[in-house]
């Protein structure tokens, strides 16, 4: 015999007045509340579905841990809804639990800051090779910590041009010749040889006749064995004859003339010839070849040793010593032309 819709609902009402019989009260008291709670939600009209704030969310979890049964009384969510609710507030709880307010303490700004430039600077070092550098400079961290700040690449780590280029001048080598008038018009040649590496004049020298013999005989002085450059750069001059050849072959030296009309080719000792000429030549009268050599010879030291350049970061080509102690005087140098 089938039941009516009447029946089934008395019967429903029935089983659950005998249900509230086995109900404790605080149960009862939490299902009202839940009960309630879904009552305001739904009271609320700010859309066509009803919509939770945290605080409801709180008070779900809070009655679903005291009284798990009351899942079933919840209907505006679904079952999984909260216990999804109450798996993310057991994170938050933990993860607010277990932050460390105390521990070891941060890495100072300027020890980042200098591990970043060093990993910038050294694109070829790795973490424990700046690692061990900052141990030598007194800075205790963990490899782990220099691995994190490093600097961040795209390409594997590669020198720069910069680098490579300065690293080539390492074994090349100019020369050139200039000319220099006396008081009494006379003519006289001038030649320096420069290393690239420092900028450093390593050979100056006066004569009336620039011969090959002369210009070898100057290579070989400038050079020793076992110091010559692999490559030396000169422009295409007549004085540079076959006795020069023979020289420079013996010495295991490749000769690279310049292409004609082409001194920017040989840049680096065109630039100080320009240099010699306006902050010495062209302010001294020359009497004759002593005279220039003595006069070449104190402008070479004072190049070498006491005139910084910009290509050398403001340095001397001799590494010139930072004097920060003590009183500023002048000496003179070249009479008085510099100090």
């Amino acid at each position: 015999m089938l039941l009516g819709p009447p029946v089934v609902s008395f019967l429903t009402w029935l089983l659950y007045l005998l249900g509230l019989r086995f109900k404790s009260r605080a149960r009862l008291e939490a299902e009202n509340l839940a009960l309630r709670e879904q009552v305001i939600v739904l009271s609320r009209k700010f859309s066509a579905r009803g919509r939770l704030r945290n605080l409801n969310r709180l008070i779900f979890v809070w009655l679903y841990r005291l009284f798990p049964s009351l899942r079933d009384s919840i209907v505006i969510v679904e079952p999984e809804t909260l216990l999804r609710w109450h798996r993310r507030g057991f994170k938050a709880y933990w993860r607010w639990k277990s932050w460390r307010r105390w521990g070891r303490p941060r890495v100072n700004g300027e020890v980042r800051s200098l591990i970043r430039r060093m990993s910038r600077e050294n694109p070829t070092w790795g973490a424990p090779r700046i690692h061990g550098e900052l141990l030598m400079l007194g800075i205790r961290v963990a490899e782990s910590t220099v691995g994190k700040y490093m600097v961040r690449r795209r390409r594997p780590p590669s020198q720069g041009w910069k680098t490579f280029l300065r690293n080539e001048t390492l074994g090349i080598a100019s020369i050139d010749l200039f000319v220099v008038r006396t008081i009494s018009f006379k003519l006289l040649y001038g030649l320096v040889i420069l290393r690239h590496a420092r900028r450093r004049v390593v050979r100056i020298g006066v004569t009336e006749n620039p011969t090959a013999e002369w210009i070898a005989n100057q290579v070989t002085d400038a050079f020793p064995w076992d110091e010559a450059p692999q490559h030396l750069l000169r422009d295409r001059d007549r004085a540079y004859g076959s006795a020069y050849s023979r020289r420079i072959h013996a010495m295991r030296i490749r000769d690279h003339p310049t292409a004609p009309r082409s001194p920017w080719q040989n840049g680096h000792v065109e630039r100080l010839i320009g240099s010699i000429r306006r902050e010495c030549l062209d302010h001294v009268i020359v009497f004759g070849e002593a005279h220039l050599r003595q006069v070449l010879k104190k402008y070479a030291s004072y190049y070498n040793e006491v005139r910084t350049h910009l290509s050398l970061s403001k340095d001397a080509p001799t590494y010139r010593r930072v004097e920060a102690v003590g009183d500023v005087i002048g000496l003179p140098i070249l009479g008085g032309l510099h100090h």
